[in-house]
């Protein structure tokens, strides 16, 4: 019997990504002043910007959270890469498009397919907050790597959804015992 595998394509915008964290980043340092846990200077250096320095961390980060997910969730994903380096992804780099092809199951449930897509966006954003609260404000950075641990859950659970079986059908007097 032929095997059959369904293939899924995750796409991921570089630009939707850096937004959300540089938002999320901006929102927390704001949180934070108003809260009076930080003064003013110290929530500033919280709030993420995309000029260079800040931003050259952020895509590093993103491209070590994006192969080490790969690793994470490589049982079903189709790539056939034989060359690897340090370098940070071309795609994080020029703010295009990740992609990220599962080979999975026949009876892989297509609901979960959004599912699975947000939740590695969700991933990568919070292990990337994770880092850069671990410099500019530890006490933020153990709260998002919990948040990414919440996303990997979900993205697993939605990598292992199945459809059920339906029972076959046939035309009356056509097959069956």
């Amino acid at each position: 019997m032929a095997e059959s595998k369904k293939e899924l394509t995750v796409r991921l915008h570089v630009r939707e990504m850096m937004y959300d964290i540089t938002n999320k980043a901006y929102l927390t340092g704001r949180a934070r002043e108003a809260e009076k846990t930080k003064d003013y200077e110290a929530a500033s250096n919280m709030q993420a910007s995309e000029d260079e320095e800040d931003s050259s961390q952020l895509r590093r980060s993103m491209a070590a959270h994006f192969t080490a997910l790969k690793s994470l969730l490589g049982e079903y994903l189709n790539e056939d890469k034989t060359t690897t380096d340090n370098l940070i992804n071309e795609e994080i780099d020029k703010d295009t498009t990740l992609e990220l092809c599962f080979r999975l199951p026949s009876n892989y449930n297509n609901a979960s397919a959004d599912s699975l897509g947000k939740g590695i966006h969700s991933y990568i954003v919070h292990m990337t907050l994770g880092d850069w609260f671990t410099i500019t404000n530890k006490a933020d950075a153990k709260e998002y790597f919990e948040l990414a641990q919440v996303s990997l859950d979900n993205v697993k659970r939605a990598l292992y959804k199945r459809s059920r079986p339906v029972r076959p059908t046939y035309a009356s007097g056509g097959g069956g015992a």
